[in-house]
């Protein structure tokens, strides 16, 4: 476990690299499952409010080199696409699992992934190695086909009326039938990282106390110095609250990156966006297995910019989403582990912007 902490970013790249066997992290898209068998279905994947499949948010690849089970490992974040779900600090619209295995395993090579050449299978419709079908619009086992052409899957009634309306009805029983993009996706990118420059943010806070110690003020410019006096008040009277103390606090921490998306830190402590709704230790459940959750990663409210949300009306919105992991990270062979996930809000009165 360690407290530092490593950045994600988004980068468009070539589809194939965010496919399975390049062990990618990515956001948006169709899951990149790394178990073939075991992968979540209905109902695991729906959300608890209004009992709709969720869509694929992110995935973060995440080995542990301490542990053989572990060499290959990656979480998985989905997320409701119902803005009336998103009640304030309600987590139930969102559900994340883990996928786990070692080296030597049934589905992939023991050796890298090679860098340039784009891999035979696509992983898209089909899992080529247990042959599990996925549903055209969202990614996720699917054992119904159009009754029609037989050509596509789905998970379910609803995801096949989505893809009727989008494309199919003009498309059936034609051998390019499901080629267009689903409309139920979120944009796709590559998650690249880096490490947190803390030695970034300090020098930034230190030009920034530069600048205030060399402004001089005239002595005799009484209405000047008194109108500054009283700014400084109202200002330290602004920061006694915790609630913005902790806000300041996040917003200074970001400032040297703000395009950040992800911050990894297994073992660590999330930056938190409000003085509320911030989980106690006995509010984070045990693992399956008896364990301890730590937290390992958590999602900025930055990526709602990438992700075509917005809405004239309403739109799905988090303030930060931490994601709680087995400390154990528990071998469950191929399946699938729920882990857990906390949604913290900006509290009514305030408004973040990037």
């Amino acid at each position: 476990m360690s407290s530092e902490v490593v950045l994600g970013f988004l980068e468009e790249v070539e589809p194939w690299r965010l496919l399975s066997p390049q062990f990618p992290s990515k956001v948006g898209g169709k899951p990149a499952w790394l178990s073939q068998r075991g992968v979540p279905c209905l109902p695991e994947v729906e959300c608890e409010k209004c009992n709709l499949p969720m869509a694929f948010l992110i995935q973060v690849y995440a080995p542990l080199s301490d542990q053989d089970q572990c060499f290959h490992r990656t979480l998985f974040l989905f997320c409701c696409k119902t803005p009336e779900c998103y009640s304030l600090n309600d987590s139930r619209c969102m559900k994340v699992f883990r996928s786990q295995m070692p080296r030597k395993n049934d589905f992939y090579s023991y050796d890298p992934p090679p860098e340039d050449d784009p891999p035979s299978e696509t992983f898209h419709n089909v899992l080529p190695v247990s042959g599990v079908k996925l549903c055209w619009v969202c990614g996720f086992p699917g054992n119904k086909s159009c009754s029609r052409c037989h050509l596509v899957t789905y998970c379910g009634k609803h995801h096949q009326t989505i893809h009727w309306k989008h494309s199919h009805k003009r498309e059936c029983s034609n051998q390019e039938s499901g080629v267009a993009g689903s409309p139920f996706l979120f944009p796709e990118f590559e998650l690249v990282t880096e490490p947190e420059d803390l030695e970034k943010n300090s020098e930034d806070t230190e030009t920034k106390n530069k600048e205030t110690d060399d402004l001089q003020i005239d002595p005799n410019d009484v209405s000047l110095a008194e109108s500054l006096a009283e700014a400084e008040l109202e200002n330290m009277a602004m920061h006694e609250t915790e609630e913005t103390k902790i806000f300041q606090r996040f917003k200074k921490r970001i400032a040297p990156e703000p395009h950040q998306v992800v911050r990894y830190s297994r073992g660590g402590l999330p930056l938190w966006v409000s003085a509320q709704h911030i989980p106690a230790d006995e509010a984070i459940p045990l693992c399956t297995c008896g364990s301890k959750r730590i937290f390992e990663f958590q999602v900025m409210p930055q990526l709602l910019n990438s992700l075509s949300v917005d809405s004239t009306e309403a739109s799905i919105d988090w303030g930060t989403v931490a994601i709680f992991t087995c400390s154990r990270s528990c071998d469950s062979g191929d399946h699938y582990s729920a882990e857990f996930v906390w949604k913290q809000d900006f509290p009514a009165e305030q408004c973040y912007k990037d």
